[in-house]
């Protein structure tokens, strides 16, 4: 792999304390050693933006963006893709991490398949970092009308050529924002391939979007609608065909090891 190439790794934190140190770390271990890791501060209240100047200090690969006040993920996000400078750019939030061979191993994929966008697999964890046992795989290959019907691109995975599609930037909104992006990679890319082997780990969260099944609803109709332009009715209908995806053929993806 051409060591020139830089990777962008967008990050961004909210109260973040408990964890980020850990997810920081996990760049840090790369394999791949050529990359910037910029994380986004978001006016967090406690000792978040602390941890990561001392992080900082010691690493110059990481570079700490703030918000004056909380604007939410999506925001930061798109405030770290606008200042990144690597031809790649990939996502981790302040409470997930990595694999040590992550990188390496997705960009050596995407060279050799000629992928601009590309994801993997990923592990579950309890919020306190124990190991469930479970893995989401990766659909081998997602289009755009696949993705439509629900984000099968685990965003602690994914990554794209940013020279090749340009910078793909997220919807300000304050859920859902990932999957938002991951739309418009895709769709402007043509296709998402996956690797198989899970790459990343995934801390679930008390609280979460995606355990509150009715505000997820509620976020994803908001995709349709807002984000997407999709009249009242043709997001309905989008919304049904999001429920028989997500009850009958998604919950399929997650294994036990």
């Amino acid at each position: 792999m051409n060591s020139e190439v830089l990777v962008s790794v967008i990050m961004p934190a909210y109260n973040s304390e408990r964890f980020i140190e850990a997810s920081i770390q996990s760049v840090r271990e790369q394999t791949y050693s050529y990359w910037e890791l910029l994380v986004i501060d978001d006016a967090s209240e406690d000792q978040t933006s602390a941890i990561i100047k001392e992080l900082a200090s010691a690493d110059n690969r990481i570079k700490l963006l703030q918000n004056k006040e909380n604007k939410g993920a999506g925001v930061s996000r798109n405030k770290g893709i606008s200042r990144a400078k690597g031809e790649y750019i990939a996502f981790l939030d302040a409470d997930d991490f990595w694999k040590p061979h992550k990188l390496q191993t997705q960009l050596e994929f995407m060279r050799e398949n000629e992928v601009s966008v590309c994801f993997s697999s990923y592990e579950l964890f309890t919020e306190n970092g124990a190991k469930l046992r479970e893995v989401v795989q990766a659909l081998p290959y997602v289009t755009y009308q696949k993705l439509l019907k629900s984000n099968y691109i685990g965003n602690l995975t994914g990554i794209y050529n940013a020279v090749e599609l340009g910078k793909i930037y997220g919807p300000e909104i304050r859920k859902r924002q990932d999957w938002g992006l991951w739309l418009a990679a895709v769709k402007k890319a043509g296709i998402a391939k996956s690797i198989k082997e899970p790459l990343a780990i995934y801390r679930l969260r008390r609280n979460s979007v995606s355990g509150n099944k009715f505000e997820m609803l509620r976020y994803n109709f908001n995709i349709y609608h807002k984000v997407l332009g999709f009249g009242f009715f043709k997001s309905l209908r989008c919304m049904l065909m999001f429920l028989k995806e997500h009850f009958f053929v998604k919950r399929k993806q997650v294994k036990t090891t």
